[in-house]
């Protein structure tokens, strides 16, 4: 009996790291526990201390999920997973101070929370909730800041005068380095060995994922420079990681599965989130706010609602 109890304890402790890596994996809309794997590697080599907080950050939302007895379906998939480790890393990053790691894990946390909470509210809606629970908890708790000596916000994080912005055109791209960098800011990266690695993670859960992730970034990074974004922004990635997530969302994900695959209008989709990125991010600059991925999830909504009245789209 004893060792029954064991290998059952054993049996429900591996399907909950396969959960929680899956949760990380569901940042980039695949189901993947080996994806997620390599993510995590990715992340870490960035920095180990981001590496453990997405660990943890996908573990606690998915433990939260589990005691609150959620669909167990929607548990291994790792849906209560990918905004507690959004939620998480930002958190870690945009805030500063002794209690920094603390709210970061606490965040996570409350992110498994408000995922049931939009998931409920938006049931009816025939549309996905994406990383809209992450993007509203970490603006709420960034926000927080300016009233509680606790929550240390970030020097990075400057709220600026629109009327006096400045846009620094001068200066070249390094278009390699804005490929990969893309990829690796969807997880707050500027590294472009977790850039090549979390491409090796997203080909390694479907090749055709992978084509169209190149696809969605390279999109973005040529409509940003022809219309001329700031050089080192394109560099960075900072136009690129909302582009590769929307044309994965408008294109595979989310596509009916009684149409063909639309080339066409995810990259149309792709292109379309460099304009609502560049939008967003002038909206916040008064607040000090960083977009996040509203860009995305904006665009996929605009998209995915769209192709309802709109099926050939």
């Amino acid at each position: 009996m004893k060792i029954e109890k064991f290998f059952s304890a054993s049996q429900n402790f591996f399907s909950l790291i396969l959960a929680t890596l899956r949760g990380i994996s569901q940042v980039i809309l695949i189901k993947n526990a080996f994806s997620g794997f390599i993510i995590l590697l990715a992340i870490t080599v960035s920095s180990y201390y981001l590496g453990l907080i997405a660990l943890l950050s996908s573990f606690i939302g998915t433990v939260i999920a589990k005691i609150g007895g959620a669909d167990e379906g929607k548990i291994k998939q790792g849906l209560f997973g990918y905004n507690s480790v959004l939620t998480g890393i930002a958190l870690a990053l945009f805030l500063s101070g002794p209690y920094q790691w603390i709210i970061a894990l606490v965040g996570a946390g409350i992110a498994a929370i408000v995922t049931a909470t939009i998931m409920h509210i938006m049931r009816n809606s025939e549309l996905p909730i994406l990383t809209f629970p992450f993007i509203i908890l970490t603006w709420l708790m960034l926000l927080i800041s300016y009233h509680m000596e606790a929550f240390q916000l970030s020097s990075d994080l400057i709220p600026q005068d629109l009327a006096s912005w400045e846009l620094h055109i001068v200066g070249s791209i390094n278009w390699t380095e804005g490929i990969f960098s893309g990829i690796s800011q969807i997880f707050f990266l500027d590294n472009m060995l977790s850039g090549i690695l979390i491409s090796i993670a997203i080909f390694f859960s479907s090749i055709r994922t992978g084509i169209y992730a190149v696809l969605g970034n390279i999109s973005a990074v040529i409509i940003a420079f022809f219309l001329g974004a700031e050089p080192n922004l394109i560099s960075i990635g900072l136009y690129g990681y909302n582009a590769i997530l929307t044309i994965l969302a408008v294109s595979i994900v989310f596509n009916d599965k009684k149409q063909p695959i639309k080339l066409f209008s995810g990259i149309f989709a792709a292109c379309v989130s460099v304009l609502i990125t560049a939008s967003i991010s002038s909206w916040l600059v008064p607040y000090g706010l960083p977009a996040l991925t509203m860009p995305f999830v904006l665009c996929s909504w605009i998209f995915l609602s769209a192709k309802k009245l709109l099926p050939k789209l």
